[in-house]
């Protein structure tokens, strides 16, 4: 199903943190929203997954939605394999037992399955949140920042992981680091200060950090 998004605005008291955005995002899609710190991109998120509401406009979304927070919240003093089961349960998946094996596998966490989340590094514990977005089996998985924080062996390798996901599946990427939206994602949104300031296919982009300093630099 496609992601449709149209003209949603958001307000914070005196400050508008979303400007009449509009855009669809077709099924089996990577789209990378490219902003700066601020321009509005995880409220777009929040507001794709239900958690804060527009105050006008409209989404229109899968029912099935995964979704990693830029904080990846995990609960340190469970087992990998005892937290996975527990989100899955909570959820109310069906053999969960056997899709939390699955996705162990499918997100290279088979050698660690039964450490202490606490025990992981950066990126194994990303891909503990990626396995629980993944709980499911979302049409749209929203990742905030999966990369933040990853030293250059674990951007690889969750970069790989990321661009075998959205192989079948719309995933919609939020970074304000230009190099993830190169590897990742087949199309780009610029957002700053709530508002589209382009929409491009990456193929069709001949210098993307030129493109991001044009659209953004020096706005107020």
């Amino acid at each position: 199903m496609a992601v449709r998004i149209a003209h949603i605005n958001k307000s914070f008291g005196s400050q508008q943190v979303l400007r009449d955005v509009t855009m669809d995002i077709p099924e089996g899609q990577v789209l990378g929203l490219l902003g700066p710190n601020g321009a509005g991109k995880s409220t777009l998120m929040k507001i794709l997954i239900g958690l804060w509401n527009a105050d006008s406009g409209s989404v229109e979304v899968p029912k099935r939605i995964g979704y990693l927070p830029e904080n990846n919240p995990l609960y340190e003093e469970m087992y990998v394999v005892e937290y996975l089961r527990f989100m899955a349960k909570i959820t109310q998946v069906s053999q969960s037992e056997l899709v939390v094996d699955e996705l162990i596998e499918r997100v290279g966490l088979t050698a660690e399955r039964h450490k202490h989340i606490r025990e992981l590094s950066k990126g194994y514990r990303q891909r503990v949140g990626l396995a629980q977005a993944l709980l499911g089996d979302p049409e749209l998985l929203i990742l905030d920042e999966p990369t933040t924080g990853l030293d250059p062996n674990q951007l690889v390798e969750i970069r790989a992981l990321i661009r075998a996901l959205g192989k079948d599946r719309t995933v919609i990427l939020s970074t304000h680091i230009m190099q993830e939206v190169r590897e990742m994602c087949d199309r780009v949104v610029i957002l700053d200060h709530g508002q589209i300031m382009a929409d491009e296919a990456i193929g069709a982009i001949a210098d993307l950090e030129e493109l991001f300093r044009t659209k953004t630099y020096g706005r107020i």
